[in-house]
């Protein structure tokens, strides 16, 4: 069911359309890019899964800015100050005393200007790539693009995605881009960009807030953060703007999460506390669509998460109803060895189908909220999944100490991994078992 698109209306006149879901602290993510479109987005399956992920007990919000995808088309203001009015109209038209803010690329400036201009009411502020002023952006190839999108629209749609994104969803990308903005619009915006600057407003910025720092642009990212009261700089291997992985996505979560105030009353059946977490993962999902086609893979998709989740329920486990970043199932259980049980289940039931599996294991402290649970250990377990290789089951040394003489497996040392947000190495091991 789509989120239902709502108007606010800014100082100047302009109509800006946004939709809220969900219910909790409030959080705003603004247009990446800042291209977007409400409806369109929707359709790609990066953007439902960061909302699904990022809105558990949040209500999150998403709105387009001016010019731009549903709100009004007629406007020609792209200023900054217009920009921080767009947001400035959803936050005071949903009644938020404090909001948290995620940004991404030129949306940094938007986020950090409101932040800085509403010193109490910015609670975290996220920044992924992000830099002070356009004027240190590399334009040299955009001056060729705007001479394009004045001949060939589409053309310049292709080149623009082509230069923005990873080549998987470039095509999307472009697709969108076309709908969204008129050519006249678009080249306004970029000139106006041009002249856009926070320099002077990052030291009045008073909120937590994690800058993450894109591959090939870390200068700017460290001059952000070094210059923002506080803030703490982050790594991320993803090239700017490509798109939003899990880890991205997680470590946002987890920091947005940081000094509020959680409900712990037992809700769905997930246990707070103490717990084993098994993530499976379904391997080369981006390849398999391309071989299979995106509707064969979904239905396979779908039909292979059912039996996970009756597996893992046959074994003791209570699976997760919330949407995990990608193609898999999350679950929790109370012992080690019935998430074991559960991972062997699953391998069975992937080595019948052609979805491969990435299984791991990991034990600690959870919080439990609505129908899924969150933490450091949550985060742990889904990075030794990713080291699994496809069939193969990982557990951590949390895992392995409490299952070695009750799980009937044997276990093989596969030595200290770094894993990214993670203070310490963490020693992980395959199980072995008889596979008839």
């Amino acid at each position: 069911m789509e989120p239902r698109i709502q108007y606010a209306k800014t100082k100047d006149g302009v109509s800006i359309a946004y939709y809220g879901i969900g219910s909790g602290q409030p959080l705003i993510i603004c247009p990446f890019g800042p291209l977007s479109h409400l409806q369109l987005e929707l359709q790609m399956a990066e953007i439902r899964d960061m909302n699904e992920y990022l809105g558990r007990g949040r209500m999150l919000v998403r709105y387009d800015n001016r010019g731009f995808g549903l709100s009004d088309r007629d406007a020609d203001d792209f200023s900054l100050d217009a920009f921080v009015s767009d947001l400035s109209s959803v936050v005071d038209g949903l009644h938020f005393e404090e909001i948290q803010l995620i940004t991404s690329g030129f949306s940094a400036m938007v986020g950090i200007a409101y932040a800085a201009r509403h010193p109490g009411q910015v609670s975290h502020l996220g920044i992924a790539g992000g830099l002070a002023r356009p004027v240190d952006f590399p334009w040299d190839p955009w001056e060729s693009i705007w001479d394009l999108a004045k001949k060939n629209w589409p053309m310049a749609c292709d080149a623009t995605a082509a230069l923005l994104w990873r080549a998987d969803i470039a095509p999307e990308r472009a697709s969108m881009l076309k709908e969204e903005v008129t050519p006249q619009a678009y080249i306004s915006f970029w000139e106006q960009l041009r002249n856009w600057d926070v320099s002077n407003e990052l030291a009045e910025v008073r909120a937590k807030t994690l800058v993450v720092a894109w591959a090939g642009h870390r200068g700017q990212a460290q001059r952000l953060a070094a210059a923002i009261p506080g803030a703490r700089l982050t790594p991320n291997e993803a090239p700017a703007l490509t798109g939003w992985n899990i880890d991205l996505v997680a470590e946002f979560d987890a920091f947005l999460r940081e000094g509020v105030q959680q409900d712990e009353e037992p809700v769905g059946g997930l246990p707070s506390g103490t717990a084993v977490i098994l993530f499976a993962d379904i391997a080369g999902s981006t390849a398999l669509t391309e071989r299979m086609g995106d509707a064969a893979f979904r239905a396979a998709a779908r039909a292979l998460d059912e039996r996970l989740r009756a597996a893992i329920r046959e074994a003791g486990g209570t699976p997760a109803e919330g949407k995990v970043l990608g193609d898999g199932v999350m679950a929790v259980f109370t012992s080690a060895r019935e998430a074991i049980d559960a991972a062997l289940r699953c391998h069975a039931l992937s080595a019948e189908s052609e979805l491969r599996l990435h299984l791991g294991i990991h034990a600690g402290d959870v919080i439990r909220e609505e129908h899924n649970v969150y933490g450091g250990a949550v985060n742990v377990a889904a990075r030794v999944c990713a080291l699994s290789s496809p069939g193969e089951v990982l557990v951590s040394a949390t895992v392995r100490d409490l299952a070695r003489t009750s799980a009937g497996v044997t276990f093989e040392d596969r030595g200290e991994r770094e894993m990214k947000g993670v203070g310490e190495p963490v020693r992980v091991y395959a199980v072995a078992w008889e596979q008839q």
